[in-house]
């Protein structure tokens, strides 16, 4: 199987690729685009600002060419905000895959901190990429944003507010969440979208 992995200017991507590693895949990190066509499974790593990122998909082209894979596509974190329509981050427009707009964490109670940092649980959850989930388990979360709930919400996380934790449309899924970062829960996800 060809895993590739989104070349840009955020972070993370070394995670990543050692958690496919644990996984027994060997990933390539690539901003080539006929690379990431020809690849059976593209993943959209992220942590960073979402406007200077935007700035950076929109001048090398990137942008347009993650919008137009045809491949499962798994963005994560900062992937899965740029992903949707709008981000406050910089006020910025997205790649417009969700249509859904990104907004920033308001604290109301004194024990609410911005960022959200830690271990959650997920809520509602969908097929496939949480296939064998049951109750109670935990994935790790490191954001200031989230995206609300709407019709391509595939888990749910409370924290402040209900808000999405994942999202899903056709061949592009996305989690707000780290599961590179989330130990065996976090690889079963990743092992599910390298076998979808």
């Amino acid at each position: 199987m060809q895993v590739a992995i989104v070349k840009y200017n955020a972070g993370n991507v070394r995670s990543v690729d050692c958690a496919l590693r644990r996984l027994g895949v060997e990933a390539t990190l690539t901003d080539n685009e006929e690379v990431l066509r020809k690849a059976d499974r593209v993943i959209f790593p992220g942590v960073g600002e979402a406007g200077t990122t935007m700035d950076f998909l929109s001048a090398t082209g990137l942008g347009d060419v993650i919008r137009s894979l045809k491949n499962p596509v798994l963005g994560i974190c900062l992937g899965m905000q740029l992903m949707c329509r709008h981000s406050e981050e910089g006020d910025v427009d997205g790649l417009g895959i969700f249509d859904v707009d990104v907004k920033r964490f308001q604290s109301i109670r004194h024990e609410d901190k911005v960022p959200h940092m830690g271990w959650n649980t997920l809520t509602q959850v969908h097929e496939p990429l949480f296939k064998g989930f049951s109750k109670d388990e935990f994935v790790y979360f490191v954001h200031s944003y989230y995206v609300p709930l709407n019709p391509y919400t595939a888990a749910t996380t409370d924290y402040i507010l209900p808000f999405s934790a994942a999202l899903h449309k056709d061949n592009f899924f996305a989690t707000q969440f780290h599961p590179e970062k989330s130990g065996p829960v976090g690889e079963r996800i990743l092992k599910n979208f390298l076998t979808l």
